[in-house]
């Protein structure tokens, strides 16, 4: 924290009483000690910063303080953080580690409880964050939200877990993340009345605005495979108050090229109002989670952007608690030095591990959406060579596969079009959320090398081919690099270029792939026990009757 005082003018945005007029702010010790008017002309603005309602930061494949020097240039200045990515390969300690790593940044990263380690019974993880840990989450380290409620149906049910642990959010007055795709009606409202207050998986305007006029607020997400922005910005004007703003999962890529900079940008263009944007973007997650962010008030944490207008919404500089942390584009503190941790245990695999017979002329398939989370459940005619099923490239028909990486099981084996791949292989360690290796490839050869290839690595995304032979490792936790944000992100582009070479449509295949194995998401997904039917909750077999 700052502890000199300054003062800088602009034209300032002030978001509660919503106007905008020409000012100085003094800053001491960190707060906001003055705000006063002046009779000056400004090309520049001040405004609140921006915060991301809800994000993985797992899922940039950087360290949170690799993530925040980033983040910081956009114009962030705090996020909400579900950490359950680590903690499903990790546990309690995976949580700690990011905790920790994140406090040597000034960025503010809230950390929530992840609710759902494991996700599902129906997967392997390599660890269980029970209720005694969860309660151990918000008595000693005063962590201030209960993360997304994946499991909507045992909500819905009344499970006794899934209740006791939404009952220990609100014995610690915490509010509570939701994640109900599709989720309306009846148990839409039974799933509110359990204490769920927001929803970022909504993807139609429909949808968006029975949760909002049940009681929810939207949280609006554009990442990178989900993007639904597109659908339910019109929400920012109808209801202001009721919107928030994140980024969920965002590659390091992506993350270069900007953060809720780019939604807010985005929207003005759209014609919205700033001051509108600003309270989704500022004003409503920090009055919801009882952040503590400043909002541009006398006696505010001194958390503020420079721009240089609303057309262009460039970032000139941003300070975090009368610090200023980076200054057109470049972050002006360094990242903390990290040593990997991890939970690897798996053993190379053979080709023939992969080979599925042919015991059905008819299959259920995977049918991957364009930037969505969601899959449609397919039935297709198997495609056959001798007594196995394998590929077809001419109808776009994959082969899928999951490999346990806790522990020497055989792998589960599907298939999915609508991928494109025309020869080789992809592979990754990243696959939500229990972040077991998912692979898509056109042969059992190229899939087990792409496999091999992680296993050997511990973690990381590889590509196969008879042309190429690609990884990058992710040590930590097999999520995430040691590197640094914009090594991570050539690397990653270099992959994707490459996946786009040999015929996958996908803006983000690795990302769109990782999808594949999240279960909690409709409809028809696949993990390391098999396929998962995600409309009925329960594993089905390839043969389709």
């Amino acid at each position: 924290m700052a502890t000199a005082s300054f003062q800088v003018s602009g034209n300032i945005l002030d978001p509660l009483c919503k106007r905008i007029f020409p000012g100085v702010i003094t800053v001491t010790g960190g707060k906001i000690a003055d705000i006063s008017p002046v009779d000056a002309r400004f090309s520049h603005f001040i405004t609140p910063g921006l915060i991301d309602a809800h994000l993985h930061i797992e899922s940039t494949m950087l360290t949170p303080s690799e993530f925040a020097r980033i983040a910081v240039t956009h114009g962030t200045v705090a996020v909400l953080a579900d950490p359950h990515e680590i903690a499903n390969v990790l546990g309690m300690d995976g949580i700690l580690y990011m905790m920790e790593n994140a406090k040597t940044t000034p960025l503010k990263t809230y950390f929530g409880v992840p609710s759902c380690v494991p996700a599902t019974p129906y997967e392997t993880t390599g660890a269980d964050l029970n209720n005694e840990a969860i309660e151990r989450l918000f008595r000693d380290y005063h962590l201030p939200f209960l993360s997304e409620m994946m499991n909507y149906p045992g909500v819905i049910s009344g499970d006794p877990e899934v209740l006791a642990r939404l009952n220990l959010a609100r014995k610690y007055g915490k509010p509570i993340d939701g994640h109900a795709p599709g989720l309306t009606g009846p148990e839409l409202l039974q799933y509110i009345g359990a204490g769920i207050s927001t929803d970022h998986e909504a993807y139609t305007l429909d949808e968006a605005i029975a949760k909002i006029e049940a009681g929810m607020k939207i949280i609006i997400r554009e990442g990178s495979a989900a993007k639904n922005f597109g659908d339910l910005h019109p929400l920012i004007s109808r209801y202001p108050d009721r919107v928030m703003f994140c980024s969920d999962d965002k590659h390091p890529d992506m993350l270069i090229q900007g953060h809720l900079n780019r939604v807010v940008k985005r929207a003005l263009h759209l014609g919205y109002s700033p001051f509108d944007l600003f309270q989704c973007a500022s004003v409503n997650p920090v009055k919801h989670y009882r952040l503590d962010v400043g909002l541009l008030q006398p006696g505010d944490p001194a958390d503020f952007l420079i721009i240089d207008n609303f057309e262009d919404f460039s970032v000139i500089a941003t300070y975090i608690q009368g610090c200023k942390v980076a200054e057109n584009g470049r972050c002006l503190f360094a990242a903390a030095k990290t040593e990997p941790i991890n939970n690897f245990r798996c053993h190379p695999k053979k080709a023939a591990d992969f080979e599925v017979r042919a015991t059905a002329d008819h299959i259920h398939v995977i049918e991957a959406v364009p930037d969505q989370l969601i899959t449609v459940h397919r039935v297709m005619e198997a495609a056959k060579k001798g007594d196995l099923l394998v590929s077809d490239v001419s109808r776009d028909l994959l082969k899928i596969v999951v490999v346990n990486r806790y522990e020497d099981r055989p792998p589960s084996v599907g298939f999915i079009r609508n991928f494109g791949l025309k020869e080789g292989a992809i592979a990754s360690s990243v696959a939500h959320d229990s972040h077991n290796i998912v692979a898509i490839g056109v042969d059992d050869e190229s899939i087990a090398t792409a496999v091999n290839l992680i296993i050997a690595s511990q973690g990381g995304l590889a590509l196969v081919s008879g042309r190429y032979r690609e990884i990058l490792p992710l040590p930590v936790a097999g999520l995430m690099s040691t590197e640094d944000g914009y090594t991570v992100a050539t690397q990653y582009e270099k992959l994707a270029g490459i996946t786009k070479e040999l015929g996958c449509p996908h803006q983000d295949a690795f990302m769109t792939m990782s999808f594949m194995a999240l279960l909690v998401i409709p409809e028809l997904k696949i993990s390391d026990r098999g396929l998962f039917d995600s409309t009925r909750f329960q594993l089905i077999p390839m043969k389709a009757q």
